[in-house]
């Protein structure tokens, strides 16, 4: 992989996130070849930071990330089963949900930086993967031939197809004018790790409370990643603490279920912010990953929709290639809007719908809260149609 631009190329990623790279790597799998830019330096995606972030995958991400040569990369030691999920409003007991028909885990839990650089290692490995990194986009245009890409320093990058995958707030998308729905919460979510004293059994918690909802997704025995997500005002409060007494904070806020709590990582905060592009693709460009479709976390599906349009994108793109010999061909980008929208669509309305009905503090919708509850604890099929969304076996 030498960076630079000394050949044509077929595809021009544009953003080197997990999305992206997968993205590019989906793609050179294909026969093409590809260019990514990317802001951040070289030394950065080589060693991407902790950021807080712990990804749910479901049984298909994990099979894309396989195919992909990204799951391999990662150690065992950091790949954490998810056997069972719990979800609880207050005092309620809620309900669990496992893997049923013989499986054992509803999927597995791998830290944002693991994948981060697991995805990166793969791209280096590849002749056909280009990498532009310190490279900011100056402008983006494309017409019925091909896409161009102007960076800062001048330089210009030219394809029959653009892939945008620079993040839910993508700058690339608005340069082509896609307009997107925008959904802010006006919640922030603290993320951390913490060792507890009581083990996990490997189950993860989603706990609605008044004015807070709690997470606590199992790394390990004794090791889990703590979610908070309060109020802004709440939030900066929280931050203030010493490591500590943030401990100590989520300590009594799971209300001692798991012991005393020690910090085992720095705390991050992320402001939830949900968003829809109304178009997924375009004349020569495709969104994928966050760009597409920015979720909301309490479902856990983000990175996995994200890895279903990388999946959906190359699977088109290589149909036009044998059809049309054009990875661009208007053909396949409709192909791959309609395909994307049907799959994501249902998953993105669905988890408004919860956040709306479980977040909500006013007085009439506890009611309907534990009915729903009540309803899942009593019927079996629910769980089990719960669980089988959960795994995503297939998200062809």
């Amino acid at each position: 992989m030498q960076p630079g631009q000394s050949t044509p190329r077929d595809v021009v990623v544009v953003g080197a996130g997990p999305a992206g790279l997968c993205a590019a790597l989906a793609l050179a799998a294909r026969g093409l070849r590809v260019d990514v830019v990317e802001r951040q330096s070289r030394a950065a995606l080589e060693a991407p930071a902790f950021d807080g972030r712990e990804i749910a995958l479901t049984h298909a991400s994990t099979r894309i990330l396989r195919e992909l040569d990204v799951l391999q990369r990662i150690a065992d030691a950091d790949i954490g089963p998810l056997r069972r999920a719990r979800v609880l409003d207050g005092d309620h007991p809620g309900f669990e949900v496992d893997a049923g028909g013989g499986a054992a885990h509803l999927g597995v839990l791998v830290s944002n930086h693991c994948i981060r650089a697991a995805a990166w290692q793969a791209v280096g490995d590849s002749d056909a993967i280009a990498v532009h990194d310190a490279a900011a986009v100056e402008a983006v245009a494309t017409d019925a031939g091909s896409a161009r890409v102007v960076l800062v320093d001048g330089r210009e990058l030219r394809a029959p197809l653009l892939v945008v995958a620079d993040s839910r707030f993508s700058e690339t998308r608005r340069a082509l004018g896609v307009p997107v729905a925008m959904h802010d919460f006006g919640k922030t979510m603290l993320v951390s790790r913490v060792r507890h004293a009581e083990a996990n059994d490997g189950v993860a918690w989603e706990w609605f409370d008044q004015g807070q909802t709690r997470a606590f997704l199992p790394l390990e025995k004794h090791l889990a990643s703590a979610v908070l997500t309060v109020t802004g005002a709440e939030a900066r409060r929280l931050l203030a603490l010493s490591p500590r007494a943030y401990a100590d904070e989520l300590a009594a806020r799971f209300e001692g279920r798991f012991g005393t709590m020690e910090p085992a990582s720095s705390v991050h905060s992320y402001p939830l912010v949900a968003t829809w592009a109304k178009r997924f693709a375009g004349p020569r460009f495709a969104l994928v990953g966050d760009a597409a479709v920015g979720m909301h976390p309490v479902t856990a599906h983000g990175f996995n929709l994200g890895l279903g349009s990388v999946e959906r994108l190359a699977t088109a793109v290589g149909e036009a290639m044998a059809s049309h010999g054009d990875p661009g061909h208007p053909a396949a980008l409709r192909d791959y809007e309609r395909r994307h929208r049907r799959a994501s669509l249902p998953l993105f309305a669905g988890t408004g719908l919860v956040v709306r009905l479980f977040t909500d503090d006013r007085a009439p919708m506890r009611p309907l809260r534990r009915a729903v509850l009540r309803g899942m604890r009593a019927l079996p099929p629910l769980r089990r149609l719960l669980a089988a969304q959960l795994m995503d076996a297939s998200a062809r």
